[in-house]
């Protein structure tokens, strides 16, 4: 109620962000022309006069102009795609330092070129956040050759790999073309321009921070980054922590005997779920039951201390991680999936002695047990960035939160032509069951609606 009377007060505050780029977007449009009319070196000789003109002292902003118009003009030249206006405005927000909602389909990779080369200008080096490596890949492998026509530089951060855009390297894996592999990651973050995941990035930083030697760090400082998917990292995975490990003492058979009790144990009667919070707690009988097991008068004496959290993850393993959902086994070893985006991340552990319990549970080799060396979460890492933005088809939902913790507001930008897609919003079951059953029903009410025409099809055209 007080934001609507706040909107007819002062106005919305979308439109007065997007009113003033307006006027930039007419300035970009009159330079088109002068900027198609510049040969391949002249305009690649834009980027050093560019550079120059910060350095002596002119801001960014009055820039601004002619870089986009050099950037639209460089992919026109090199992948034939034209930055529409309302693209132009997606690039100002970006630059601004916000969030810029756009419509799937509105080309928010070409989009991230503008503000990327702008920035890169300044020679410290930007960031473009993707939600996993395939993105980064493919973003830098279609948007390479823009910033090659403009002189820039590109990297491209892989998992145990890195890669510098060359067009004139021919990879022997035909998925990797024009990605020319580096020996060190320094190098790639060395570039003008690095992509790369928020996974990748995040435990470059840490181990950055292991180090003995400066000469060791493979970053530069966090100066600007744009963030795809943003309400994806920055709030659904905002809390995850990044944990760089240790090997610690050899796993106890405890984890072998807590996992045969777990799974005696029955759902309601010896122990209850709380789902949202991914926990599980005995009940009276289930620790009336797990004594007896042990033999023990009570589990939760002084005496009986370093059991207490054998059990705990024995439950998790048993309850609350499935097989072929949260993890896979593999040749021998429990292999974690991302929640989020489906793909396997072989080498990464769950902590505190849960891989090793779901390990005993699968009946696997139980490998040593891991000690924290470093750790940081995704909100604490991207807050460290001097201007950072994002870019998603949703973002406006998550507003109030995205301004309280990490001052970032949210733009809606209008679409190139008005839209014919309807977006329906999500349905949400209490349960699974409940979600499959509205699927089948939906099924069966097309089935009867599509089979009803096609018998009404012949009469129709019997009487032509």
């Amino acid at each position: 109620m007080l934001k609507g009377i706040l909107t007819k007060v002062s106005g919305d505050p979308t439109e007065r962000v997007l009113s003033r780029f307006r006027s930039v977007v007419v300035k970009i449009n009159q330079l088109e022309d002068a900027y198609h009319a510049l040969g391949d070196s002249q305009l690649r000789g834009k980027t050093d006069e560019f550079k120059r003109r910060l350095s002596g002292g002119e801001p960014l902003d009055d820039i601004l102009p002619e870089a986009f118009a050099a950037v639209r003009e460089a992919a026109v030249r090199a992948v034939n795609m034209r930055h529409f206006d309302v693209q132009l405005l997606g690039g100002m927000v970006l630059h601004q330092g916000k969030i810029a909602e756009m419509k799937t389909g509105e080309g928010k990779t070409l989009v991230a070129t503008l503000p990327l080369y702008l920035n890169a200008l300044t020679g410290k080096g930007v960031h473009l956040v993707t939600p996993n490596d395939y993105l980064s890949k493919f973003g830098v492998q279609w948007m390479g050759p823009v910033y090659h026509r403009l002189g820039v530089s590109v990297g491209v951060i892989q998992h145990e790999s890195a890669f510098v855009f060359d067009p004139d390297y021919a990879h022997q894996d035909a998925r990797y073309h024009h990605l020319r592999p580096v020996a060190h990651r320094r190098e790639a973050y060395g570039a003008d321009i690095t992509y790369g995941t928020n996974n990748e990035f995040g435990f470059d930083y840490l181990r950055d921070n292991m180090t003995w030697d400066d000469s060791e760090r493979v970053q530069r400082d966090l100066h600007y980054a744009i963030v795809d998917e943003v309400d994806n990292i920055l709030i659904d995975e905002a809390r995850t922590p990044l944990i760089i490990s240790g090997l610690a003492d050899e796993a106890t058979d405890l984890y072998k005997k807590f996992a045969a009790l777990a799974s005696t144990l029955r759902a309601e009667q010896d122990y209850e779920v709380d789902e949202k919070h991914r926990n599980v707690t005995l009940t009276e009988a289930g620790i009336e039951k797990v004594e007896k097991r042990l033999g023990i008068d009570n589990l939760y004496a002084p005496e009986h201390l370093e059991m207490t959290p054998y059990l705990d993850q024995a439950l998790k393993a048993h309850v609350i991680f499935k097989r072929d959902r949260d993890y896979i086994v593999k040749e021998g070893q429990v292999i974690i999936v991302d929640e989020f985006t489906g793909r396997l991340m072989p080498g990464r552990r769950f902590s505190e002695g849960l891989h090793q319990a779901i390990e005993a549970k699968e009946g696997v080799q139980i490998q040593r047990e891991s000690l924290t060396l470093a750790t940081i979460t995704f909100q604490n890492y991207f807050r460290m960035y001097q201007k950072l933005a994002g870019m998603t088809g949703t973002a406006k939902t998550e507003e109030e939160e995205f301004q309280k913790i990490y001052n970032l507001d949210v733009v809606m930008i209008p679409t190139h032509r008005p839209m014919v897609r309807a977006d329906a919003p999500d349905q949400v079951y209490k349960t699974e069951q409940a979600k499959y059953r509205a699927v089948v029903n939906r099924r069966e009410v097309r089935n009867a609606v599509r089979h009803a025409a096609a018998q009404r099809r012949p009469a129709q055209c019997a009487e032509r």
